[in-house]
């Protein structure tokens, strides 16, 4: 009964994000979304955690929304303003950070914002070690890169995803 639940539950959430993303009031797309949603719930029931959705994790996952906005911003200025110098300050290499996320979709997520951050890139996850190109890498040391890459993202995604 727990899973059914779950799975409903997920179904209507996918449902209602797909409603609030396109803003469609054609009820044959909610349809179709509501059985796409139901379909792929089934398909990763054994992945819905308990429980799914928590005010604190919807606050955090709103913030991290902004969040992730404003460092895209942040990091869009850097590379720009490193473009148009005259001379441009780079020094790119790989560094190896340390997460202390446990699940495989909170690792995923950390990867994929950081790619998403203009001047760093995740090129390899293994376990709990990431290995980011850094567009200026100031600090080969793990501890320190993973302070200035990583842990700033890391304080909403353990909340999220742990």
């Amino acid at each position: 009964m727990d899973k059914i639940l779950k799975i409903m539950f997920s179904t209507i959430m996918f449902t209602l994000f797909y409603f609030i993303w396109t803003g469609t009031k054609d009820i044959n797309n909610l349809l179709i979304m509501f059985a796409l949603s139901l379909i792929v719930s089934i398909i990763f029931r054994n992945h819905l955690r308990s429980p799914i959705f928590s005010p604190k994790k919807i606050v955090y996952s709103l913030w991290y929304v902004i969040f992730l906005f404003i460092e895209i911003i942040k990091a869009n200025i850097d590379v720009a303003f490193r473009v148009i110098k005259p001379v441009i300050r780079i020094n790119p290499g790989i560094v190896t950070v340390k997460t202390k996320l446990k699940t495989a979709m909170g690792r995923m997520i950390l990867a994929n914002s950081i790619t998403l951050t203009p001047g760093t890139l995740t090129v390899d996850i293994k376990e709990d070690t990431l290995y980011i190109h850094w567009i200026d890498v100031t600090n080969m040391d793990e501890k320190a890169a993973t302070e200035k890459i990583v842990a700033s993202f890391e304080k909403y995604l353990e909340v999220i995803f742990d």
